[in-house]
């Protein structure tokens, strides 16, 4: 099954770094970086906001908790947000090319 995994990153750098390791190590075939996101919420008891990049990663539900796991161990964030939708239709061969492309 086809998965979109939302994630956030603090800054530019950490976005980019994060979609090309997804890449090149297989466990997406490709990731979205949108700049612009204003985050508003709490953390340990305090209000929060600040400017954070979106990342949208297209992999399989298979190959997720090896993605979850490489992009805990990398990213700066303790929490870092990392979710899962799953994907019920879309255009088949692109489902298909994402279903080949992750290891």
């Amino acid at each position: 099954m086809v998965q979109w995994i939302y994630m956030t990153a603090g800054d530019k750098s950490e976005a980019e770094m994060l979609a090309k390791v997804l890449v090149e190590e297989g466990l997406a075939a490709c990731v979205n970086i949108f700049s612009g996101a204003r985050s508003f919420y709490m953390w340990e008891g305090r209000f929060e906001e600040g400017e954070e990049y979106v990342m949208i990663a297209k992999t399989t539900r298979a190959v997720f908790p090896r993605l979850r796991d490489r992009v805990v161990d990398l990213h700066s964030y303790e929490c870092p947000c990392i979710l899962a939708l799953n994907v019920t239709d879309g255009h088949q061969p692109f489902m298909e090319w994402i279903s080949g492309e992750v290891a």
